[in-house]
């Protein structure tokens, strides 16, 4: 009967001219007054979350090649305390990666001559308006029906009325056509003054189950900003949020579990060598330290459940170990760190890298390389700190976890990591198309001035920029100051995509934390401005809608990416 009512609902506004007039028996206002009932509510129910928010930054400078380039960026990760509105408890200790303090809004506040950005600020964009959205307020203006990915929507400009005081929202939402729930939101607050300022934005809100739709992504945007006078701000940033079902969802359902005894009699004595000598004791205590921080960092939402990027992880491991004889013991396990900063490292026999890494990488040669580096972690025996075998170690407050947890290795053990990856790799199924990756090494080493943060890990090592892969070849990309070559196999290299923008592969569900590989649809040629190596980009969501209870199932979202060679998941090395 819902469905019925709301269709025929649709079809009244359909009928209406653009601007209705919002009369009480209108099909407008009947459905103006759902949105608003329906957002009051929206926002009560976000009050028991505590998801964590993570902001990256880029500013801009302009490129007479390019367009725009980063030229400087700030990260911040924390904690968001939604019973308190914009409350976050941060998880990074307020440094740049020079150790200065951090000038970290969708509020930016004029501080010396210079711009400060806000955290809270960011967090404040989840919300079209926290002192009431209501048309007391606004004015609603009916526009069109569109698609958003598999769900149709009502699109409608909303403007402060007069007199409604600063800090409002101007712009369009973007309203789903069965409970009236908005799903995006574009534009700004206003009330921007000499010192204060509030930046352009794109919220997104994805469905988790029934009349679910939570705060996921943000994307914000200043182009031409000015501010102390004479000075500009350009930037692009990225908000995303995670971790909304913390907990142990997947322990509990082991409880649940129905048990069948075996109808063969136990034994209580054994013929089978089951000893243990001291070199397995010493890999089952290491093995214990490794379980317990991996469990730590996935209660605390910074490692993304096991799911399929593990499994494209491990083949490229398989490939690597099965062509270099490889027998470890125990078997490798890969993990994703849910963080966008560039970073890898090995805890113990579990190799982990972030999603911000898996992100960028270009084609799966980049990747094997990557992984080579960390398998020779494991190769050379460089052990975890048994300390953590010991779980009273673990019991920490979670805004120390950079602080308690290190992972990082000496320059020595880097060093021979590097030879040992570079042997490696010479013996797998990558050694002919290693090019690429020296490609995608040396444009990180290019651009690592001015992404200073992205590229400084929480936990683990920098991305290696310097292994010596001597089957690569590659040619130097070209510059403003050195054109582009006229040999053949220059321009081939010349137009390859070297790296991805941010959120180039994995996509991300807000409310289970599972990752899936994007599977995006080929975008045709690409203009040299449209590579945006290690770059913010917009997001541009698939919505769908999740019709079971929150079950921890994952709601397909997406966000735009550059077209590149998909990672194999095949199980045998490739040939």
């Amino acid at each position: 009967m819902r469905i019925i009512k709301t269709l025929l609902v649709v079809l009244a506004l359909s009928a209406l001219p653009l601007r209705a007039a919002d009369t009480p028996n209108s099909a407008l206002a009947q459905i103006v007054d759902r949105i608003v009932s329906t957002e009051q509510t929206e926002m009560n129910s976000l009050k028991p979350f505590t998801p964590l928010v993570e902001t990256y930054i880029q500013n801009l400078r302009g490129d007479n090649n390019l367009g725009s380039v980063p030229a400087g960026d700030k990260y911040f990760l924390g904690r968001a305390i939604l019973a308190k509105g914009v409350n976050l408890d941060p998880l990074t200790d307020g440094t740049d990666s020079a150790g200065k303090k951090k000038v970290f809004s969708g509020l930016g506040n004029m501080l010396s001559l210079s711009m400060e950005y806000l955290p809270q600020g960011f967090l404040q964009m989840i919300y079209l308006d926290m002192n009431g959205f209501d048309k007391q307020h606004y004015k609603f203006d009916y526009v069109r029906r569109e698609f958003l990915g598999e769900v149709r929507t009502l699109v409608f400009d909303v403007t402060p009325l007069a007199k409604a005081g600063k800090g409002r929202f101007s712009g369009r939402i973007w309203v789903e056509d069965q409970d009236f729930h908005v799903v995006r939101f574009n534009g700004a607050y206003s009330g921007s003054s000499r010192t204060n300022y509030y930046f352009h934005f794109d919220s997104w809100r994805v469905n988790t189950g029934p009349n679910l739709w939570l705060p996921a992504f943000i994307y914000s945007e200043e182009s031409d900003l000015n501010f102390a006078m004479s000075k500009r701000l350009s930037f692009k940033a990225q908000t995303r949020l995670w971790g909304y079902n913390l907990g142990h969802s997947a322990q509990e359902q082991e409880l649940s579990k129905i048990l069948i005894e075996s109808q063969t009699p136990i034994k209580d004595q054994t013929t089978t060598a089951n000893d243990i000598n001291p070199v397995m004791a010493q890999r089952n205590w290491d093995r214990q330290a490794e379980d317990n921080v991996v469990d730590r960092l996935e209660r605390l939402g910074l490692l993304a459940p096991e799911g399929e990027v593990d499994k494209v992880l491990e083949t490229v491991v398989n490939n690597l170990e099965v062509t270099n004889n490889l027998d470890i013991q125990p078997e490798i396990r890969c993990r994703v760190l849910l963080t966008s900063t560039l970073e890898s490292f090995a805890i113990g026999h579990t190799i982990v890298f972030s999603r911000g890494l898996i992100d960028v990488l270009p084609d799966e040669a980049s990747l094997a390389t990557m992984v080579a580096h960390e398998l020779s972690h494991v190769v050379l025996g460089h052990r975890i700190d048994g300390q953590y075998a010991f779980f009273d170690r673990l019991l920490f407050d979670e805004r120390d976890t950079f602080r308690h947890f290190g992972f990082a290795r000496t320059e020595a053990e880097e060093n021979a990591a590097n030879a040992k990856a570079n042997e490696l790799l010479q013996n797998s199924p990558y050694k002919d198309q290693l090019a690429t990756a020296k490609l995608f090494m040396d444009a990180l080493q290019t651009r690592q001035k001015d992404i200073p943060n992205l590229i400084s890990p929480h936990l683990g090592d920098r991305v290696p920029v310097n292994m010596s892969m001597a089957s690569a070849a590659p040619v130097a990309q070209p510059t403003a100051a050195a054109p582009a070559s006229a040999d053949p196999k220059a321009k081939a290299n010349e137009s390859k995509i070297v790296a991805l923008p941010l959120g180039g592969r994995v996509k991300m569900d807000p409310w289970s934390d599972k990752l899936e590989m994007l599977k995006s649809k080929p975008v045709g040629t690409v203009a040299e401005r449209e590579k945006m190596p290690f770059e913010v980009t917009p997001f541009m969501l698939y919505l769908t809608r999740n019709v079971n209870a929150n079950s921890g199932s994952t709601s397909p979202t997406g966000a735009i990416s550059a077209d590149s060679k998909s990672i194999s998941g095949d199980k045998t090395p490739q040939q």
